[in-house]
């Protein structure tokens, strides 16, 4: 072994002069110019020497030999990239990955979800024009989720997403509906994270906005966080009169302030939002939305309590939307939670919610919230882990219209989704 290879191989594992006092060959003396890293490549485990008590370090390695060395130095945790590379081949045939290649095999993971859901309805707001009453929804939904770290201040993540319905005009002909959900990357530029693409918002916790668009979200801070969000919501309202152009939630663009203060959390913010309703072809409409929000939620051990109150500015060709209430406020009430890495955990929650139509746009909730004319209610549900990444969840809501409390709507969900 050359005397170069030997102090450089020391070197990366950090060997010192006076690191062992005992004499691990007979061939190499105390007083030998490389006695300290021998001595020390030993008592790591690195080399082993012909196993008759000899080093044997005038004699030539063949190349397994040292690749044999190179494997045992990267296994603890030794810098040789180049040695690695230079040995590949056999460390290949060792069995040994490469720590370059295992960064790369590792680079990009694929993680997946699969959700079956029924809904059963009752109420006056589930019977259609014709007097039929919709009285269940069921479905399955598949999420095939791509994960790419870039580099070490970057990532990116993308979704497909498969969805089979079971119940309407679609239920005996195999509709279904597949695209690509999620493609967005977030990082660092200097003090601030970045999010941007397509990706799901998550304004106001859900209560004016949870539902996918194509924007940007910066944020600077830790405990005192301010945040500012701009983009396109590009999920569906609904359709035009001839039912084939459909309507995305607008344009918008605003900003949150919150807090943490351990147990507490605090937040404020504004979002406003344009051209609600408009469609691929006409583009821009005379509906907008500014709503201003304030709230915050208590950890209690286990328990967790959230109450927020939402201020909206609604118009319509510039005529205020006074048809619509303006404010609302919802309370929310969890205990523990379920789960999917434990299996036996769960939780419960209760939401009571009177948010008038100028408050929100997508509504996290699985309630009815009739086409965005203001509704008020309460839900109530439970989750469980069944196995390791098997969840289900019950809940039951009832709510009715704020314009017309005849129109109300009652409904039992249902569903597990499996992980992987």
């Amino acid at each position: 072994m050359k005397k170069s290879l030997v102090l450089a191989m020391a070197m990366a594992l950090g060997v010192t002069a006076s690191a062992y006092a005992a004499n691990p060959f007979s061939d190499v003396p105390a007083g030998h110019w490389a006695y300290d890293s021998i001595n020390k490549l030993a008592a790591a485990g690195v080399i082993e020497g012909y196993g008759d008590t000899t080093f044997g370090g005038d004699k030539l390695m063949t190349r397994y030999e040292m690749a044999q060395i190179v494997a045992k130095a990267m296994a603890k945790g030794a810098n040789v990239d180049k040695l690695a590379a230079e040995f590949a081949d056999e460390l290949d045939n060792l069995g040994v990955r490469v720590a370059n290649l295992e960064k790369k095999a590792d680079n990009v993971k694929v993680t997946g979800e699969m959700r079956y859901k029924y809904m059963s309805k009752q109420g006056d707001a589930n019977v259609d024009k014709d007097g039929n009453h919709n009285s269940f929804e069921n479905d399955l939904r598949s999420r095939i989720w791509v994960t790419g770290q870039i580099n070490d201040d970057w990532s990116y993540t993308g979704m497909i997403e498969n969805t089979q319905y079971f119940y309407g005009e679609s239920a005996n002909k195999g509709d279904e509906d597949t695209s690509f959900q999620r493609a967005y990357v977030e990082g660092k530029i200097g003090g601030l994270n970045v999010t941007a693409g397509r990706y799901n918002a998550f304004f106001a916790n859900g209560n004016i906005y949870d539902a996918r668009v194509d924007g940007a979200e910066v944020s600077y801070g830790d405990k005192v966080k301010v945040t500012g969000f701009a983009g396109k919501g590009t999920d569906a309202a609904g359709t035009d009169a001839a039912g084939t152009d459909a309507e995305s939630n607008g344009t918008y663009a605003g900003g949150e302030l919150s807090a943490n203060f351990n147990k507490l959390n605090v937040a404020a913010g504004y979002v406003n939002f344009t051209d609600i309703k408009a469609t691929s072809a006409q583009h821009e409409t005379d509906l907008d939305d500014a709503i201003w929000y304030v709230g915050a939620d208590y950890t209690m051990g286990d328990v967790n309590l959230s109450a927020m109150y939402l201020k909206g500015d609604k118009s319509l060709n510039g005529v205020d939307g006074k048809v619509l209430d303006d404010d609302g406020w919802t309370v929310g009430l969890t205990y523990k939670g379920a789960e999917a890495s434990e299996a036996g955990s769960w939780g419960l929650f209760a939401n009571y919610y009177d948010l008038g139509g100028q408050t929100y746009i997508a509504h996290t909730t699985d309630a009815n919230t009739f086409d965005n004319d203001g509704f008020k209610g309460y839900g109530v549900g439970a989750n469980y882990t069944f196995a390791k990444n098997i969840v289900g969840t019950v809940a039951y809501y009832d709510t009715e219209s704020k314009l017309d409390s005849k129109t109300d709507d009652q409904r039992v969900w249902a569903d597990v989704t499996f992980t992987f």
